[in-house]
């Protein structure tokens, strides 16, 4: 068979009626992926076949970590085989989308984020492969920010031990002789009447100065901790701070719908609204998509620079899927919802709090956001159009009241992801973004809720640079 012919028997094993997210639909086929080995197997280059970094990278494959995952395991044969041949030319996101996730030539990586998703869980895949491997000869890796495959050859003290033998009488020749030792001075002890009250009054002294010790701890922490006019808000040590991630398998069912879901609809997952017209089988179809859980390398990336904050403590900092989260939890502490309402739809529940908030037309493909009370000069709606010729984006920053009124929320709402990503871009950037606060502050020096819509434009489905449209103060 020939090298076109493999790469055709590739890219389809599956058709769908979808027009333009078909990839999400495309792996429900039920081959094994020992099938797939054998398929490239038969195909692959026989020099290729014969290097030891294939076969470690069939070895992965054939794992239990990798088996059950079938996206994972052609991902990586696709990015080794290439890397491999010399042919890295071709790994690139546009490439990958097409060979591995069967995309179309209108693929956009500005709206579907299949490939890097799958990276990030591929490189947390192989992480945790060279953790559990024994006897691996090759450190497997796929760098950050690259598709090209590095092969780290282990060194000796990461394989499995070569234990030598010897006779059992010459181990018990060498073993060193057993001392037996007196046990009636320890007898004493035990059965003495203040043994008993001498060890709880020990355990006592030890559990107080530990306690005296991490009060101490925290004080000196809480004391030394650094001040930010933000995130000292957001992140509290008497509460915890919650991240609620977008449910970008939400975006997919508006897109194809061209219809919003309500928050009462999301929490029941009645979708009946939206496919009202469809067919059962095209029904089927979407839902299957809408119930995958996505969300957006922006929010993930989004999350890793919360964690990196001075201001923020793992053991207060909980992250949250969209569709995972429950009513009470928005009550408990602090909150940060990112996503456009149609990804996050709690957004409902702080939007009447909201001066500026998204509002989205499917059917004309317009996003805006509504001004609920225009100043001189502002209008009452800030447009944004897919056939912008700018790729202009939108979005809105703000700092409200949680449900209960007792902690804060942080809305970071996008038109899409490349406005949400300009907000964060914004929210890091405290070259930017501290001189727009200290202007907002209180006589007393604290900082009030406020809201700030920013504008910037979408360059590759990134953010460009960004400024600042209009913003509000919340007495």
């Amino acid at each position: 068979m020939t090298k076109s012919k493999v790469l055709a028997k590739r890219t389809t094993y599956h058709a769908t009626s979808l027009p333009v997210y078909q990839n999400f639909t495309a792996f429900r086929y039920n081959e094994k992926v020992t099938t797939l080995l054998q398929d490239l197997s038969s195909y692959t280059e026989s020099s290729l076949m014969e290097d030891e970094r294939w076969q470690a990278v069939l070895q992965i494959v054939n794992s239990p970590r990798f088996s059950k995952s079938s996206r994972l395991s052609q991902l990586l044969l696709y990015l080794a085989e290439q890397t491999l041949l010399d042919r890295t030319k071709l790994l690139n996101e546009q490439t990958i989308a097409t060979e591995v996730f069967e995309r179309g030539d209108d693929f956009d990586p500005g709206v579907d984020t299949i490939v890097r998703s799958h990276m990030v869980r591929l490189r947390q895949r192989l992480d945790q492969y060279v953790a559990d491997a024994k006897g691996t000869v090759f450190q497997v890796t796929v760098p950050k920010g690259e598709y090209i495959v590095r092969f780290d050859r282990l060194a000796s003290s990461f394989l499995e031990p070569i234990v030598e033998a010897y006779p059992l009488d010459q181990v018990a020749a060498a073993a060193p002789p057993v001392i037996a030792k007196d046990s009636s001075s320890r007898t004493r002890w035990v059965t003495n009447p203040l043994f008993l009250p001498c060890c709880l009054m020990s355990v006592l002294i030890v559990l107080l100065s530990f306690a005296l010790f991490f009060t101490r701890h925290r004080a000196t922490e809480a004391a030394n901790r650094p001040s930010h006019l933000l995130w000292n808000r957001i992140f509290q040590s008497s509460r915890p701070t919650t991240f609620v991630a977008a449910d970008n398998g939400l975006v997919l069912l508006h897109w194809m719908t061209r219809k919003d879901t309500t928050l009462a609809e999301y929490l029941n997952r009645d979708f009946r609204q939206e496919t009202q017209g469809l067919s059962r089988e095209r029904t089927d179809e979407i839902l299957n998509i809408a119930n995958r859980r996505y969300t957006s390398f922006v929010d993930l990336n989004f999350f890793r620079r919360i964690q990196q904050l001075p201001f923020s403590s793992s053991d207060k900092l909980i992250v949250k899927y969209a569709r995972d989260l429950r009513m009470d939890e928005l009550k408990q502490g602090n909150i940060i919802l990112s996503g456009a309402r149609g990804a996050n739809p709690w957004l409902e529940l702080y939007e009447p709090q909201m001066n500026f908030f998204g509002s989205n037309d499917g059917v004309h493909h317009i996003y805006s956001f509504i001004n609920r009370h225009p100043q001189p000069g502002e209008p009452d709606r800030y447009f944004v159009s897919d056939a912008d010729p700018k790729q202009r984006v939108l979005g809105v920053l703000a700092l409200i009241s949680n449900l209960d009124g007792n902690g804060n929320a942080l809305v970071i709402e996008g038109n899409s992801m490349a406005g949400t990503e300009a907000i964060t871009d914004f929210l890091f950037n405290d070259e930017a973004l501290l001189p727009f606060l200290s202007q907002l502050k209180k006589p007393d020096g604290t900082l009030p809720h406020f809201e700030v819509l920013i504008e910037s434009n979408s360059v590759n489905g990134n953010a460009g640079s960004f400024h600042i449209l209009a913003y509000r103060t919340h007495l």
